[in-house]
């Protein structure tokens, strides 16, 4: 089991400058799973929700891996 905590920056469009952070526990060898969006700043100020995570492809001698995320927040404005 790992914990991932990682912060999602905007660098163009209506939310430049803004961001989203994930931190959760992350059961890297489970196809789907689901993460908490436990803040932000900017337009994302006080944002909460859930990354849904799907792997795709893992290669096991590298670590490398195909991960799509599908993420749910709300935030206030």
């Amino acid at each position: 089991m790992l914990v991932l905590a990682a912060d999602y920056g905007f660098t163009t469009g209506p939310y430049n400058g803004s961001s989203f952070s994930v931190f959760s526990r992350n059961p890297v060898m489970d196809t789907d799973r689901e993460l908490a969006v436990v803040g932000g700043r900017g337009a994302f100020r006080m944002a909460q929700g859930i990354a849904k995570l799907h792997t795709h492809s893992i290669d096991a001698t590298t670590g490398d891996a195909v991960v799509e995320y599908n993420v749910t927040l709300f935030h206030y404005e």
